[in-house]
């Protein structure tokens, strides 16, 4: 090789501050490291790759390419994780609204109204009739009650009668000379009573219709059976027909008596009294 050569790389070379050896072995070494940890994480991306590419083919859709790796680093520092989006706290659970409170009970009894009906039980049978009545339904149609004896004997006189809340009938015969028909009534018991007064008033202040054909009305006889009663009919024809009214409590009977023996009237009377006591409970 010429000298003129080594002439001219010691005049280049001779200016040149030399570093001393342990820092040129220093610098070596941590290159090494770099180059090391390069490959490394080139590496752990190979395998995500490969991991991303199977996942992605077992579930039918293209693996999405990962971002390159970043190579300029010498030393790359490992970033704390992106803080994640802030939950939004749950929405608190709506209120319970509190049951409504149960009504207030008082301690005392609750007592059942009366029954607007009237019972069977509370009607006549035949065992309480002399023999040889018979039951016939309960059939009420006919010029027989109080009402339409009145209205062919008495003059009208306006009064106001309480209407009731329930009624039942019965009725009975004996051969075609014989017949017995209640109506049951059922009022307040106040209209009850007034009922009881209307039938005294209507009897007491009969003016005759027909002077010629009747005199009136009169009381045959009070206080048979009952909280009340009244045996009724036109004056001088109680042998033939009459009508008898027996009040228990809210309940008002009235018992037609057509051909039927005057001595049995008691008894009907007390029996009806009896009978009514089913349907009431004044008794």
């Amino acid at each position: 090789m010429p000298e003129s050569f080594f002439a001219e790389l010691y005049h280049d070379t001779e200016a040149l501050n030399w570093v001393p050896v342990d820092q040129v072995r220093a610098r070596a070494r941590r290159r090494t490291r770099q180059t090391r940890l390069v490959a490394g994480v080139a590496s752990v991306v190979a395998v995500a790759v490969v991991a991303t590419g199977a996942v992605a083919l077992a579930e039918g859709r293209e693996p999405t390419p990962p971002a390159p790796p970043a190579t300029n680093s010498p030393s790359p520092s490992l970033s704390p994780s992106p803080s994640s989006s802030p939950t939004s706290s749950p929405s608190p659970s709506p209120s319970t609204v509190p049951p409504s409170e149960s009504p207030k009970t008082t301690d005392q009894p609750t007592l059942d109204p009366p029954s607007p009906d009237v019972p069977a039980t509370a009607m006549l049978r035949t065992e309480d009739l002399p023999t040889g009545f018979r039951a016939a339904g309960d059939d009420l149609d006919g010029d027989w009650s109080f009402h339409a004896g009145t209205s062919y004997t008495c003059e009208e006189d306006g009064q106001s009668w309480p209407g009731e809340k329930a009624f039942r009938g019965a009725v009975f015969y004996k051969g075609t000379e014989s017949t017995v028909i209640e109506r049951v009534e059922r009022h307040s018991e106040e209209g009850a009573k007034t009922t009881m007064g209307n039938v005294r008033r209507e009897v007491a202040n009969c003016k005759p219709l027909n002077p010629d054909s009747s005199k009136g009305m009169e009381v045959f006889a009070s206080g048979l059976a009952g909280d009340e009663s009244l045996l009724v009919g036109r004056i001088g024809e109680k042998a033939t027909s009459r009508w008898l009214f027996v009040r228990q409590g809210e309940l008002v009977a009235q018992v037609w008596l057509k051909g039927v023996d005057p001595v049995e009237d008691q008894r009907i009377a007390e029996r009806t009294a009896a009978r009514l006591c089913a349907g009431t409970g004044a008794c």
